[in-house]
């Protein structure tokens, strides 16, 4: 036998090595092994919580006419659910980036591979991944562009779609997703490029959201170049096609398609002037309600406040035009000390339809609106009045207190029937002589409403004080002294007082939020109107006593046409001058404040005028001027008012067109009236009024004798009537502010 073939042999061993069976089984072994990596992959790479800003919201304060106010928060998104979208919308959204989206398991291979191959061979970027991926990416993880980030996304790609929803990963692509122009989410992104909420988006409009995801700032038609707008429009072609295709577009509707141009961008709403004391205010009254403020700060709330945009702009214009224009701030150490604060509400609703913070929340954050440590002054005595009425009170000789009760109204009386001493100084320290309730309403005569709540009970009158709406009851005493109004109050609150009285005594709670909607609960606002908590016929007497003081008292600064009821109040030292007044249809609280550069109270005495700033003046005119336009120009609505007969007063009309009766800074020269002693109770009733011009006479129909007219007025012309009150302590010594800021 010869020896073998050693060629044969060897080769043999060769095909015995690589034979096509160990070939077949070390692929199959291979691909095991992979698969068996990708398994052990998949388990170890859990779904991770939500990256910080993919959560992250904005909330957004709307007017009530539902034109955004403001927008707050680091990211620019509001999170609406896919059914607030159009459903040709959200088909152009997967038109243009994944066709397959509704049919795949949230990872495309073939898409992966054709993407990257169309980059290498420079065919231009095309989108290889899914929207589900697109998602995760999105949510989950970050934008960094490597290979352990793009494993970690297909795997957990392939996790969410097993375990959430098409439409749930389709709606959080849409509002996870970049659109250019600091707008994040597609909420954001219809605001800002064509100005109206998702829900009104066309389908064109949605094709073009749908391109700007693939380059957003490149594609902004408003700061494109040629060969940028020409892509995008290319890009817009392509996903109206394609839903043409996937017949999800009728052809005839696309045919007749426009590219529909978007708007320019505008900028953020800020919290500069009015806006961010709104803001502040409607988060307060949202916290208020149970909503605590980790929840507001965390976005994606859409709040709706009760704000007339008109009346906003009218109340804003109404400070500007009578007290900013006279004011230089930066030039004059005085005139910087002056802050003024406004709330207007409609006593119908409760709805809150303007309010004035300050010159600017980025300036003075502090809202003067809203701000409860100034004394509400004689803005306090129609509560005063009020309780009077409804407790039925008498004077101490058992007369019946109404508009016509005579009371003694000389300075510094003493009054009769307390266990604390007080004896409340008049303005100037005039003495009036015997005067009725309505002429000591129109003057602001301290010593006849000290003596009034004697006369009803400091406890009852703080007990009509709070069921009307005041707030803080603890704030002040039950004592005489607070018939002056030296606990505090905001503009806010004392709206809702007043409203209240308009409101023929049933309680308003001024309410600023008209609803505050979230995608996982909803705040309505809450009922403004609540029940009797002073007869009808209390209330409207008071209103009857405050139009004569608007007619022809100390608010006629204020009149206008329309029919007005209003009182004026300056607290002690001058540190605030208040009007607050109403018509049928609206309420309005003015207030200026002393305020100095530490944010200590100080006078407003010879800052804007000379002398006292009272409430008869700028404030009055504030609210005059404010009331005409956000009323057109006037009303003829007028208050249908059931008073008791007894109550009924009127006004010499010879007198309705004089100036305010007030008394003002500059000493009398002679003494106006003959006065009773000041230790002369006010339980003896005169035998006849010493003021015949704006009050009948007493019941007892005696002559009456005529008062002199009072003193001139130091103020310069445009300035208001003095309203006389300084304040005291419960004792009724005279006292400074202690009221933290």
């Amino acid at each position: 036998m010869g020896r073998p073939d050693t060629g044969k042999a060897k080769k043999s061993g060769i095909r015995r090595l690589f034979s096509w069976k160990k070939l077949l089984g070390t692929f199959f072994v291979c691909c095991l092994l992979g698969m068996g990596a990708l398994y052990v992959v998949y388990l170890m790479v859990p779904v991770p919580t939500a990256n910080a800003e993919a959560t992250m919201q904005s909330n957004i304060y709307k007017y009530s006419n539902g034109k955004i106010l403001a927008r707050t928060g680091e990211i620019n998104r509001e999170i609406v659910g896919l059914d607030k979208i159009p459903e040709q919308v959200q088909k152009a959204f997967v038109a243009a980036e994944n066709k397959t989206f509704y049919k795949d398991n949230g990872v495309d291979i073939k898409g992966t591979t054709r993407a990257a191959w169309s980059t290498v061979t420079g065919k231009g970027k095309q989108g290889g991944s899914t929207i589900t991926q697109q998602y995760v990416k999105n949510y989950y993880l970050s934008q960094d562009q490597t290979a352990t980030r793009k494993l970690k996304e297909m795997v957990i790609a392939l996790k969410v779609d097993q375990n959430m929803s098409k439409n749930e990963i389709l709606a959080g692509y849409m509002n996870t997703s970049y659109y250019g122009r600091s707008a994040y989410g597609v909420q954001a992104a219809a605001r800002s490029y064509y100005g109206v909420d998702a829900s009104r988006l066309t389908t064109a409009q949605g094709a073009y959201l749908a391109a700007l995801l693939q380059a957003p700032n490149q594609y902004d038609w408003t700061s494109a170049n040629a060969t940028g707008r020409k892509l995008v429009e290319q890009r817009w072609n392509y996903v109206l096609d394609n839903m043409v295709e996937e017949g999800w577009l009728q052809p005839s509707e696309r045919a007749g398609m426009k590219f529909p141009v978007p708007q320019k961008p505008k900028p953020l709403p800020g919290m500069e002037g009015q806006t961010g004391y709104l803001v502040e205010a409607a988060n307060q009254e949202l916290m208020r309600r149970g909503v605590s403020e980790e929840d507001i700060k965390a976005g994606g709330w859409t709040v709706t406040l009760n704000i007339d945009e008109k009346k906003q702009k009218a109340l804003v214009k109404a400070v500007d035009r009578q007290l900013e224009a006279k004011l230089d701030r930066k030039g004059n150490e005085k005139h910087a000390v002056v802050q003024a604060g406004a709330t207007s509400v409609d006593p119908k609703t409760g709805a809150v339809v303007a309010m004035y913070g300050g010159v600017g929340a980025t300036e003075h954050w502090i809202s003067n609106a809203t701000r409860r440590d100034y004394q509400p002054a004689s803005t306090f005595k129609p509560i005063v009045l009020a309780s009077a009425l409804e407790n039925r009170s008498e004077t101490q000789d058992g007369r019946r207190i109404g508009l016509g009760t005579v009371y003694d109204g000389t300075s510094k009386r003493k009054v009769v029937g307390s266990d604390i001493p007080f004896d409340p100084e008049n303005e100037n320290d005039r003495s009036y002589g015997p005067v009725t309730v309505q002429k000591a309403t129109n003057s602001s005569i301290n010593s006849v409403y000290a003596q009034m709540i004697v006369d009803v009970g400091s406890d009852k009158v703080k007990k009509t004080a709070l069921s009307l709406g005041m707030k803080d009851g603890e704030d002040f005493p039950e004592a005489p002294a607070i018939s002056l109004g030296v606990m505090n109050a905001s503009t806010l609150d004392m709206t809702g007082v007043y409203a209240t009285l308009d409101n023929h005594g049933k309680l308003v709670t001024p309410t600023l939020v008209k609803s505050a909607e979230h995608k996982e609960r909803t705040v309505r606002g809450q009922n403004a109107i609540g029940g009797q908590v002073i007869s009808r016929e209390s209330a409207d007497t008071v209103t009857k006593a405050m139009a004569d003081v608007v007619r022809s008292g100390s608010g006629t600064n204020a009149a206008g046409d329309y029919a007005a009821a209003g009182k004026t109040g300056t607290s002690e030292n001058n540190r605030s001058a208040w009007f607050v007044g109403y018509t049928p249809e609206l309420v309005t609280a003015v207030g200026l404040f002393g305020e100095d550069p530490k944010g200590n109270q100080v006078t407003l005495t010879n800052t804007i005028n000379r002398g006292r700033a009272n409430g008869g003046g700028i404030p009055a005119k504030v609210w005059g001027d404010y009331t005409t336009r956000a009323l057109n120009g006037g009303s003829d609505a007028r208050f249908d008012l059931k008073t008791d007969g007894t109550d009924a007063v009127e006004p010499d009309p010879s007198r309705t067109t004089e100036a305010p009766e007030e008394p003002t800074d500059e000493p009398t020269t002679a003494s106006p009236t003959t006065t009773p002693p000041a230790t002369e109770p006010t339980t003896t009733p005169p035998t006849r009024t010493s003021d015949p011009a704006t009050t009948p006479p007493t019941p007892t129909d005696e002559p009456t004798t005529e008062e002199p007219s009072p003193p001139p007025s130091i103020e310069p012309p445009d300035g208001g009537g003095p309203d006389p009150e300084p304040g005291g302590d419960p004792t009724g010594r005279p006292t400074r502010s202690t009221a933290p800021r």
